[in-house]
């Protein structure tokens, strides 16, 4: 059978071993390392699979589930981080009774059967309180996620994550493009698609609907442009 290969950053083969080593003993057989990929054997995991091969996997691996296959997110550089902290502060300042959760997985796309690694999460506070790794969007306001520059990032960010995003209704999807220097907000969640899509960029000033309603003045991201 042909091995799923979802696309996404390479891994290192000192990652994959120690993936499998620790993966539960039922996965083991299925994951294969081909060209610097994991792929998996014997057709797609299904999410509790996943679950459980996530659960364990090292630090230095981090696993999402989008469209039914295995995907591994590349690790933050410093510029991901930076712009990460100027949305938490833009956030704190407006909006101080929400938590922007960091690194937050998040159960998406229709009937919750996507796991998704998102950048920010923004909620009322408290909301976290007692969720496993994986919490449900109900409640939820907005997903976030900044593009990171490996090949995989025009596929998850931009075209699979806000199908995701908004088939699990999550009112606004933020996405920060380092690729292109621009901010797309998405809005308006209705039959799996977001019926609203604006883009801006870097440099202007981004209005985030409700529920969010906080203003961006996204200037010093050019501070970040690389």
């Amino acid at each position: 059978m042909t091995p799923d290969t979802a696309e996404h950053p390479q891994m290192s083969v000192e990652d994959f071993e120690e993936l499998v080593r620790r993966a539960p003993r039922e996965l083991r057989n299925r994951l294969e390392f081909l060209g610097g990929r994991l792929c998996v054997r014997h057709g797609p995991l299904d999410v509790d699979e996943f679950e459980e091969l996530a659960a364990v996997a090292p630090e230095t691996v981090r696993l999402e589930y989008i469209s039914g296959k295995v995907v591994v997110k590349v690790m933050p550089d410093g510029n991901h981080g930076e712009i990460f902290m100027w949305l938490l502060r833009q956030c704190m300042q407006q909006r101080p009774e929400l938590n922007l959760m960091p690194e937050r997985g998040v159960k998406a796309e229709a009937y919750r059967k996507g796991r998704a690694l998102a950048d920010g999460f923004l909620a009322p506070e408290g909301h976290f309180r007692g969720h496993g790794n994986w919490s449900d969007p109900d409640g939820a306001l907005m997903a976030v996620e900044i593009t990171s520059h490996d090949h995989d990032t025009d596929r998850r960010d931009r075209v699979d994550k806000p199908v995701g995003y908004a088939a699990a209704e999550i009112p606004v999807y933020l996405l920060i493009d380092r690729d292109h220097h621009t901010v797309i907000v998405f809005s308006e969640p209705k039959d799996g698609r977001y019926q609203q899509t604006d883009s801006h960029p870097w440099g202007a000033t981004v209005e985030i609907p409700a529920p969010v309603g906080i203003t961006l003045d996204t200037e010093k991201l050019k501070d970040y442009a690389d």
